[in-house]
């Protein structure tokens, strides 16, 4: 984190002592057998001076955390569909909030007092910004998200206005966004389930002319549950890119993308799994393709060559 990059955001949180609630912004959030995690999110989101409501998807957790919701926070708005809908589950929340605005929240990640209502004023002063996505925080060691890096360094062009570097796509756990937006797209993809399911949604925005943007003066905190299944992960987030290259890449990028995808990731049984995973949906996938139209494939060209030397995009684990 960098000197001016932390008090900006201190200021920030300092500034909001004196302030009363924003009723601009709904925090949504989905949990699954975290318990601990949640229960200490929806503290911290309760002492924000924004005051913000608060809808949780619990899927289908059976540990206890949607029982434990409900008895400590009675003021949140808590969903059981009682299956897994994984990121989907933000849309069912989605269809509940009447704000303009949704801060998407993890069970693992708080926001800092202030963000939320620094991020409705830019989004209510720059109707053609979708989404603003916060610096993130790594807890409890208080340095910077590796990806961080990559969103600062971002390689597109937009416009003078934005409040920070165009990105193509945004971090489910530290985003505010439009709710009209996100339910014009269509929301999180269903096929995908989740892993990586943020850079379908992100692409149908862009493609209906909105921008996104990276903000470092907004700030989220990250600390990362132990209750994760790291492998499952990478096979979802190789399976999930593997379908979002086939869905919206033209034929050439797409061929392209999957050869380098498949001589670079490793050569071990979870890569496997994803490739037969992500050969299986091929019908679907074929059904619903819609290539991106040339502008947008230059914007994806231009972050597919930055995030070869990312350091936070690595098929491992």
């Amino acid at each position: 984190m960098t000197h001016d990059t932390a008090r900006t955001s201190a200021t920030l949180a300092e500034d909001e002592r004196d302030r009363g609630p924003d009723p601009r912004t709904t925090v949504v959030v989905i949990t699954k057998d975290r318990r601990r995690e949640v229960l200490r999110t929806l503290h911290t989101l309760r002492d924000l001076p924004e005051r913000p409501h608060v809808i949780v998807t619990d899927n289908a957790s059976g540990d206890g955390t949607a029982e434990a919701v409900a008895r400590c926070f009675p003021e949140v708005r808590l969903l059981r569909p009682g299956r897994n809908l994984g990121a989907v589950g933000r849309n069912l929340a989605v269809r509940h909030v009447r704000t303009p605005y949704v801060a998407f929240c993890d069970d693992d990640t708080w926001w800092e007092p202030g963000s939320l209502r620094h991020a409705a004023d830019l989004l209510d002063a720059h109707p053609a910004l979708a989404a603003v996505t916060a610096r993130i925080v790594v807890e409890p060691s208080g340095e910077e998200d590796p990806v961080v890096a990559e969103l600062r360094d971002s390689p597109l062009a937009g416009p003078d206005w934005l409040p920070g570097p165009a990105l193509g796509s945004f971090l489910a756990a530290a985003t505010v966004i439009r709710a009209d937006a996100f339910r014009d797209a269509g929301g999180f993809h269903p096929g995908l389930w989740l892993g990586g399911e943020e850079e379908l949604l992100a692409t149908d925005l862009l493609t209906r002319g909105h921008w996104l943007s990276y903000v470092p003066e907004l700030t989220i905190h990250h600390a990362a549950s132990t209750v994760r299944d790291s492998t499952d992960r990478r096979v979802l987030g190789l399976r999930n890119t593997l379908w979002f290259t086939w869905l919206r890449r033209p034929w050439p990028a797409a061929l392209r993308r999957t050869g380098h995808l498949l001589r670079t990731v490793p050569r071990d049984k979870p890569s496997l799994r994803a490739v037969g995973r992500a050969l299986a949906g091929l019908p679907w996938v074929l059904r619903q393709r819609a290539p991106v139209p040339p502008q947008i494939e230059d914007r994806i060209v231009a972050l597919e060559e930055a995030r070869r030397h990312s350091a936070a995009r690595r098929y491992v684990g």
